[in-house]
C-alpha cells in the first residue's frame, strides 16, 4: 500500500491505494469520497478525469505503469463530454467521423450535411455519397428525417468505384500513388474528361490538406486554382440534381483550411484567384475571415490592395483583375465565333455511361482499383519497358544486397522479358519488388500517424521482414515469426508502430523528464505485448472510451 494525494476543487485529500490499483478504481474512490454526481443523457455525459504530470490517465492503466509512486499528487476534474449527433464512417480512410452539430441538423437536407462532411475530410462533394446503415443512398434534395435518421446514427461515406486508392494518395500527399491510380478506363475522350476531373480533385484535396508537392504537380498538369472541381463525367448532364458546392474551387479549399503556403502558390499562379467566388458568393478573403485565419486574411488583404506596375502605368489590383477578366471573355467569345462552322458537342453523348439517381446500378460503392475492373489499365501494364543500363545496375545491386542479407539464391530476370501474368498476380510481384528495394526509396512511401509527435532517427526499416536468428535453436525463428504475426493481427500495429504509439502516449507527461517518459513508454509497450491473450487484443483494450462512474 502507498499513500497518494488527490486535489479536487480546493480540497486536498490523502488516499491509501495499492501500486497496482487501476485508474478506474481510484476514480471510483474519489467519486464516493467527494460525493460527485455524474449523469448521462442523449446530449452528453459528465465524467471524472485524473491528471498526473500534465497527462490524462486512462481507466485501464495501473498506477505503477505511469510512474505514480508514494506521495504523488493527482488532480481531479469533472468534465462534460458532448455526444456526437451523427457518425460518418469514411470508407476510404476506415475512420469514424463524429459530427458534433446540434440536433437541428436532423431537420435539414442531406446537402447541408454533405457540406459539413466536406469541411471535415476535405473531399469535394462530387466524389462521394452518403448511405444509411441499411445501404440506401441519400440524395441531396431529401431531409435526414426522410431516411429515419436519429441521434447517434452511423452513416457511411462511399466514393466512386476504383477511386479509393487514388483518394488515399491525395489525402497522404503521395504524388507517385496519385499518378499511378489515375483513371484509364473507356474511350479516349471519356478518359481525358475523367483524368482532367481527377486532377482537379487532386488539386482540391492537396490545397485543403496543405500538400505542396502534390499541389505543384497538379498545377503543372493543367489544373487551375480558380477552376471549379465540377462533377464526374457520369453526372455532367444532371444539372438540376447537382450539389451547389460543385462550383467550389481549390482556392476556396485552401482558404477554408487556412493553408497560407498554398494560397501564396495559387495567387502567384493566377491573380484571378483573388476574385474567385464560391457557390455562396464569397471570395477567398471572405472565407478566410469567416474561419478566422488571421495570417491568410492579412496576406489576401495585402494582395488585394496592391498595385500592378507597367512601363509607364500602375494599376490597382482590382482594376487589373477586371481588365484581365474582360480580355479572357473576349478571347473566349472570339473562339466561339471561329467554331460556328464546326459541330460542337457538349454533355453526354451516345455510348457514354450516365448515372440516374435511383435507376442505374450504383457506381459509388467504394470498390478498390482492382475490383472495379479497369481492363485498359491491365493492357497498358502488361509489358515492361526496356530498362536503361544505369537502372539495371541499380536493380542488380539491390538484388545482390538482398541476396547477401537473406542468404538465398536469386535468379536475375531478363531485361526484355514481357509480363504476361494476369492482374491478380500483380500484388505478389509488387511485394517481391518492395523486398529488394533500397531502404531509402521505400521509406518515402511509409506514413505513420505518430511520427510528427515523436522524433525518430531518419533511417528505419518499417515493414521490412525481421531478421531471423542464425544461432537460435531449432524452431525459435518460427516461434519469433508467429509472435510478430499474432501481435500485428491483434493490435493492428507492427511492433515498431506499437513502440512509436507508446512513445507518443508517454510524451503527454510533459512534467516528466525525457528518460522518465521513455520508461513509461517501455512499461506501456511491455503491457501491450502481455495483453495478446486478451480477447480483442491491446488495441481494443487501450481505445475503450472512459466509462461512466
Amino acid at each position: 500500500m502507498m499513500r497518494i494525494f488527490v486535489a479536487f476543487e480546493g480540497s486536498f485529500e490523502a488516499f491509501d491505494v495499492s501500486a497496482h490499483e487501476s485508474v478506474e478504481a481510484v476514480k471510483q474512490m474519489v467519486k464516493d469520497y467527494f460525493h460527485i454526481p455524474l449523469s448521462e443523457d442523449q446530449q452528453g455525459r459528465w465524467y471524472l478525469e485524473l491528471m498526473y504530470a500534465g497527462a490524462a490517465l486512462r481507466n485501464n492503466w495501473r498506477l505503477s505503469d505511469v510512474g505514480i509512486s508514494f506521495c504523488a499528487t493527482l488532480k481531479c476534474f469533472v468534465k462534460k463530454e458532448d455526444k456526437p449527433t451523427l457518425y460518418v464512417f469514411n470508407a476510404v480512410t476506415q475512420e469514424m467521423m463524429p459530427m458534433m452539430e446540434s440536433v437541428s441538423i436532423l431537420d435539414k437536407k442531406v446537402s447541408d450535411l454533405r457540406r459539413l462532411v466536406t469541411l471535415r475530410c476535405g473531399f469535394p462533394v462530387s466524389v462521394y455519397c452518403l448511405r444509411t446503415p441499411e445501404g440506401l443512398e441519400m440524395y441531396d434534395c431529401n431531409t435526414l428525417r426522410d431516411y429515419r435518421t436519429d441521434i447517434g446514427t452511423t452513416l457511411r461515406l462511399d466514393v466512386w468505384d476504383g477511386w479509393k486508392e487514388f483518394l488515399m494518395g491525395c489525402l497522404l500527399g503521395q504524388k507517385p500513388k496519385v499518378q499511378r491510380f489515375l483513371s484509364k478506363e473507356g474511350p479516349v475522350l471519356k478518359y481525358e474528361n475523367q483524368s482532367r476531373y481527377q486532377k482537379r480533385v487532386a488539386l482540391y484535396i492537396a490545397a485543403f490538406h496543405g500538400h505542396t508537392e502534390l499541389t505543384e504537380w497538379a498545377l503543372k498538369q493543367g489544373a487551375q486554382p480558380h477552376e471549379a472541381v465540377g462533377v464526374h463525367p457520369y453526372r455532367a448532364w444532371c444539372h438540376e440534381a447537382l450539389h451547389a458546392d460543385v462550383s467550389d474551387c481549390p482556392i476556396h479549399a485552401a482558404a477554408e483550411a487556412g493553408q497560407l503556403l498554398i494560397l501564396k502558390a495559387f495567387v502567384n499562379c493566377d491573380v484571378l484567384c483573388l476574385e474567385c467566388k464560391n457557390a455562396a458568393g464569397r471570395t477567398p478573403l471572405a472565407i478566410a475571415a469567416k474561419r478566422q485565419h488571421e495570417a491568410c486574411v492579412l496576406y489576401l488583404l495585402n494582395k488585394m490592395w496592391s498595385t500592378v506596375s507597367f512601363l509607364k502605368l500602375s494599376v490597382p489590383m482590382r482594376i487589373y483583375i477586371k481588365i484581365k477578366q474582360w480580355i479572357l471573355r473576349a478571347q473566349s467569345h472570339r473562339g466561339q465565333k471561329s467554331q460556328l462552322g464546326r459541330a460542337r458537342i457538349s454533355g453526354a453523348k451516345v455510348g457514354d455511361t450516365v448515372v440516374v439517381d435511383g435507376f442505374t446500378k450504383p457506381k459509388m460503392t467504394s470498390k478498390s482499383w482492382h475490383k472495379a475492373g479497369d481492363k485498359n489499365w491491365q493492357s497498358t501494364r502488361s509489358q515492361l519497358p526496356f530498362c536503361k543500363q544505369q537502372s539495371s545496375r541499380k536493380s542488380v545491386n539491390s538484388l545482390l544486397i538482398s541476396q547477401r542479407d537473406t542468404g538465398k539464391q536469386i535468379t536475375l530476370p531478363s531485361l526484355v522479358k514481357t509480363n504476361t501474368s494476369s492482374e491478380p498476380q500483380r500484388p505478389q510481384q509488387e511485394s517481391q519488388q518492395n523486398k529488394t528495394a533500397p531502404a531509402g526509396r521505400k521509406e518515402k512511401y511509409v506514413k505513420n500517424a505518430y511520427l510528427p509527435q515523436v522524433p525518430l532517427p531518419p533511417v528505419s526499416r518499417v515493414d521490412y521482414p525481421h531478421r531471423m536468428l542464425h544461432c537460435a535453436p531449432p524452431g525459435a525463428n518460427r516461434l519469433l515469426k508467429s509472435f510478430f504475426t499474432s501481435f500485428s493481427e491483434h493490435s493492428g500495429r507492427t511492433p515498431r508502430e506499437n513502440a512509436i504509439y507508446c512513445l507518443a502516449v508517454a510524451s503527454a507527461f510533459k512534467e516528466k523528464r525525457w528518460l522518465q517518459q521513455l520508461e513509461i513508454a517501455r512499461v506501456l509497450a511491455k503491457k501491450s505485448v502481455s495483453n495478446l491473450t486478451v480477447q480483442g487484443g491491446p488495441e481494443k483494450c487501450e481505445n475503450l472510451p472512459e466509462t461512466l462512474l
